[in-house]
């Protein structure tokens, strides 16, 4: 029996914004390459006829490989749509309500920038994960991090699941992999010119 900490697991965040031709074979490739615990479909826009017909499309490949679909911040959308939950951008705010409209079966996650407190609450509101980030530097945001001793401090005192995202490389993943999880990966893979091989340069990092 080993003491050692589970290898972190894979959370996909989609661009926010993809061709519906070609990006649903790109993402079932990465889907069949490695275990994937999750996708966040994460498009820039309020259109709701843009974001139903990926949500639709992202569902037939989730679904069939019995991985999550969760959807950023349009609470409404997740049972119209047939999705698994919504990821919160607003910190606590909303958990609380939000899981009261969606259930208990829903996935209701929470995004904290870099807020301890902002985590804390939302763990004890309902949140079934709290997310921080960036992790990397960005010119994106208000250029605050979430630092390792977080994630640290996070896996010794709190029992809700942390995601760890934002301008991920090896590095980083390295050496936050004892400390967190889930990595939420999106840009840095959907940039290269062959995602697959990119998601499994990180997987590699994580152990």
């Amino acid at each position: 029996m080993s003491d050692a900490p589970e290898a972190p697991q894979i959370y996909l965040i989609t661009p926010s914004e993809f061709e519906l031709s070609s990006y649903p074979d790109r993402l079932a490739a990465c889907l069949d390459s490695t275990e994937i615990a999750c996708v966040r479909l994460a498009l820039g826009t309020n259109d709701d006829a843009r974001i139903a017909k990926a949500a639709d499309a992202l569902r037939e490949v989730t679904h069939a490989r019995d991985v999550a679909l969760v959807i950023d911040s349009h609470i409404l959308m997740v049972e119209r749509l047939g999705l698994d939950g919504v990821h919160l951008t607003d910190g606590a705010r909303s958990v609380g309500k939000v899981r009261k409209d969606l259930g208990e079966d829903a996935i209701v996650g929470s995004y904290c920038a870099n807020s301890r407190h902002d985590g804390m609450t939302a763990g004890e509101l309902g949140a079934d994960y709290v997310s921080f980030g960036p992790v990397g530097e960005t010119s994106l945001g208000d250029g605050r991090q979430a630092e390792l001793q977080l994630f640290e401090w996070w896996s010794l005192m709190i029992e809700v699941p942390v995601v760890a995202e934002g301008a991920l490389n090896a590095d980083l993943i390295r050496k936050l992999a004892p400390h967190t999880d889930f990595f939420g990966i999106g840009d840095e893979i959907w940039g290269a010119d062959d995602p697959v091989s990119a998601l499994a340069d990180f997987r590699s990092a994580m152990v």
